[in-house]
């Protein structure tokens, strides 16, 4: 897929409209805008996250590990984000889309990182270190995406496992936060509610 940028700004959307993928004007506020630009804010927190990884010290095999997961989420965020700019009427064959083998990519990984960890008693805390507190803001913030792609698949068609990713992305983030934080001897706050 080639890719060419010769413009950053058009002016075409002073007006309050944007063109999906396609050519269709929208409202820069319609919900499928809504849906691709909080992948997008999801993108740059885990932008955040990879800077702090490769800024803050800790064991060198897992900030590596580290950031080549989130890179590879990353790509893969650009490719939902894409397909969630496309109606699809508009979607060429080749464009790539959220698929079945991500989604299980996360399951595998959610399960071999989860197998480090101990047994969670409470809720935890977000917080931590710079990077574990960037990948629980991301967390949040892909609960966000799942539920607008959730609204936005009620009224229009999207691809089928948009969100299921997105669902377990979220899930994939939380364990990722909570093995970061054990790989760099962080403290794991959890909820205590009766200091409530």
């Amino acid at each position: 897929m080639t890719i060419r940028i010769t413009r950053v700004y058009t002016r075409a959307g002073d007006g309050g409209h944007t063109q999906l993928v396609g050519g269709q004007q929208v409202d820069k506020d319609a919900l499928r805008i809504e849906c691709y630009g909080t992948v997008d804010e999801l993108n740059s927190i885990l932008g955040l996250a990879r800077t702090a990884n490769r800024e803050t010290p800790g064991p060198e095999e897992a900030r590596a590990a580290l950031d080549g997961l989130l890179q590879r989420v990353q790509n893969e965020l650009f490719n939902l984000g894409s397909d969630l700019a496309t109606p699809a009427e508009d979607r060429p064959p080749q464009q790539p889309v959220a698929e079945e083998r991500h989604v299980r990519f996360l399951e595998a990984e959610i399960d071999r990182l989860n197998a480090e960890l101990p047994m969670l008693k409470s809720f935890v805390l977000p917080g931590g270190g710079w990077v574990t507190a960037y990948l629980h803001q991301a967390r949040t913030v892909c609960r966000r995406a799942e539920r607008l792609v959730v609204r936005l698949a009620r009224q229009e068609s999207v691809s089928a496992h948009a969100v299921p990713y997105l669902n377990r992305l979220s899930d994939f983030l939380f364990v990722l936060s909570r093995w970061n934080a054990r790989r760099r001897g962080e403290a794991e706050a959890l909820w205590t509610p009766e200091q409530a």
